[in-house]
């Protein structure tokens, strides 16, 4: 489990700290303030290798430093230190065991994924053990090859043999995507079939209503949640399979980084999402151990309000970036129930002034304006009838600002405010 990283010099803010809470960080802010950047961080820190491109500090920077603190399997936390290397643009590290965080999963925005298992890919000596598995998008599906070993068969040939083969892995697929996917859409499996005209294999298929449909066809928010169901249940079985043949116990602890899990979500499966991963680590390993550790980066007001009905702040936290003084800063304990999306789209956390489109907000304010008395007003919204009809254009007619209008201007019978009609 990650604990803390302390930045210096290290993307846009000279010194930044983030203290990571046990189970779920919710991570907030606007475009380009560093919530992707600080998921590479925390895959790099949980593994000692880089999931994308190495951060590199500016070069003005004298001394760049990253701290942080990790618990493994014991009790006490691990203060791990690195000072950059401009030399070969390194990170360098003390060569001694690390502490094991448990199985690492990075499901990244552009489709790709990052697995670290412990039992393959922590601190062993043999020159062919992989640093981790980086699965480029179309790798999710297709395989994956390191140094001529073929070391995953990819979703489509893994799922047909897991279902052909009526192996362990293929039940708990089929309860992993029931999870996954919200209740009234749920992912069912159909049979394998042939796909494409002179290919020697089947492709597995999903049952939508009556009609059978090839996973390789079905939309990219379907193709989002299936590569996120196969990778937790591949990097499960893989870990227990190589575990065995080490002699060793397995580990039942997940630490998951995930960048905006809404990326091509229907909005009824962006509520659902999060606790859906949860309940999907449960169903793979039972509900016994430690919670998984969950690094979320998102901009969806739905994902936010999805986490309300279980946040608790003693295991769980919000951290919010935001420009202070030029400056990234990091807010964390900010957390408050908004009570729906809407609200959380005009909380701090999201930071609009109106749940609306611009024009919308505009005329409100405008309109707001004129109650008040302000001068002058916008062009093209400076008088009542003009505010009026803009927001007779973009408001529907059960909009909860109309009573303050129409009360206050007196057209609640088309009689303005000076005895005319609207």
């Amino acid at each position: 489990m990650l604990q803390y990283m302390h930045l210096k010099n290290v993307g846009l803010a000279p010194d930044v700290r983030v203290d990571w809470a046990e189970r779920i960080n919710l991570i907030a802010g606007d475009n380009g303030l560093g919530k992707s950047f600080l998921l590479d961080l925390a895959w790099w820190a949980l593994t000692r290798t880089w999931a994308s491109a190495v951060a590199l500090p500016a070069p003005s920077a004298k001394k760049a430093t990253i701290e942080y603190g990790v618990k493994g399997a014991g009790k006490s936390t691990v203060t791990v230190a690195s000072t950059f290397r401009r030399a070969d643009e390194s990170w360098p590290l003390e060569a001694k065991r690390p502490p094991m965080p448990g199985i690492v999963v990075y499901i990244r925005i552009d489709g790709g994924f990052s697995v670290w298992d412990p039992a393959r890919n922590y601190w062993r000596t043999d020159p062919g053990r992989p640093a981790a598995y980086h699965f480029q998008a179309p790798q999710v599906w297709d395989g994956l090859d390191i140094k001529g070993q073929r070391v995953c068969e990819g979703l489509e040939r893994d799922w047909v043999n897991w279902q052909e083969g009526r192996k362990p892995q293929f039940k708990v697929l089929e309860d992993v995507l029931r999870v996954l996917s919200p209740p009234s859409e749920p992912l069912r499996v159909g049979q394998p079939q042939r796909v494409f005209l002179g290919e020697g294999r089947e492709r597995p298929t999903l049952l939508v209503g009556n009609q059978t449909v090839p996973v390789s066809l079905a939309s990219a928010g379907v193709r989002r949640v299936l590569a996120l169901a196969y990778f937790l249940v591949w990097a499960w079985h893989e870990h227990r399979a190589a575990a065995r043949l080490l002699g060793k116990k397995p580990v039942d602890r997940f630490v998951v980084l995930f960048d905006e899990p809404e990326t091509h979500l229907h909005p009824r499966w962006q509520r659902a999402i999060l606790p859906s991963v949860l309940t999907a680590i449960d169903t793979l390993r039972g509900k016994t151990g430690r919670a998984p550790q969950m690094l979320v980066a998102t901009h969806s007001p739905l994902v936010a309000a999805s986490l309300e009905p279980f946040f608790d702040a003693g295991q769980d936290d919000l951290v919010h970036l935001l420009l202070r003084n030029g400056q990234v800063a990091i807010d964390q304990g900010g957390w408050a129930t908004q009570g729906d999306a809407s609200s959380w789209l005009v909380s701090e956390t999201f930071g609009l002034e109106q749940a609306r489109s611009v024009e919308a907000e505009h005329a409100i304010e405008a309109a707001e304006a004129f109650m008040r008395g302000d001068k002058p007003l916008p062009a093209g919204l400076d008088t009542q009838a003009a505010i009026h009809a803009q927001l007779r254009r973009l408001l529907s007619a059960g909009d909860e600002f109309w009573p303050r209008w129409l009360v206050d201007t007196r057209m609640i019978n088309g009689v303005d405010r000076a005895g005319g009609t609207a």
